[in-house]
């Protein structure tokens, strides 16, 4: 059977009038006022622990972009040996080319 409209506003009202009701049997039958406290406690809570955590995570960044600049350095170090061997290898490339064609011009 489906609700009319009048039956969602009644059971809307309802509800609103016995939620703090139906909250405060749930902390332990303590009065609304005192369970508002506690929410409010734990919110605060909840807040700390937020800013705790947003600290660790900051801190973790940190540490990640201190190893990223280590690697970096580290690339910049292997960068310039792979250019120092390059520069070596092509200059005794071109001293073994140049003896093979003298020794091939004076064995002529």
């Amino acid at each position: 059977m489906p609700l009319a409209q009048e039956n969602f506003e009644a059971i809307g009202k309802y509800v609103r009038q016995h939620m703090g009701q139906w909250l405060g049997e749930q902390s332990l039958a303590q009065p609304p006022q005192v369970y508002e406290i506690e929410l409010r406690e734990r919110m605060v809570r909840v807040e700390e622990e937020l800013k705790n955590q947003r600290e660790l995570m900051k801190l973790g960044f940190d540490q990640m972009s201190k190893r990223f600049d280590q690697v970096d350095k580290r690339f910049e170090q292997v960068d310039k040996r792979f250019d120092s061997f390059m520069r070596w290898s092509f200059g005794l490339t071109l001293t073994v080319g140049g003896l093979v064609v003298a020794s091939i011009k004076y064995l002529q």
